[in-house]
């Protein structure tokens, strides 16, 4: 047990964090993973904006850095563009 509070209540929090940017982090996964398994030309578009969208909500909830948001938005879009 902690012997400051604060370093308590920094413990609560970090673990209140970790559980949310794991969520996050795990959504956008999942999005992406979506967005590259498909093969129709009118999914991959829709599932690749939907991609994209998820992307840079977590990156700007600074739960990737905006370099990783941007290498995987270029994986995604290389992807729907085989398709056009």
């Amino acid at each position: 047990m902690p012997v400051k509070k604060t370093i308590a209540k920094r413990i609560r929090q970090a673990e209140k964090s970790r559980i949310r940017n794991k969520h996050y982090s795990s959504m956008m996964k999942t999005a992406i993973k979506k967005a590259l398994e498909t093969e129709d030309a009118d999914n991959a578009t829709a599932l690749g904006r939907s991609a994209i969208s998820v992307i840079d909500k977590v990156a700007a909830n600074g739960i990737i850095h905006k370099n990783k948001a941007d290498n995987q938005k270029s994986r995604v879009a290389k992807h729907m563009a085989t398709f056009s």
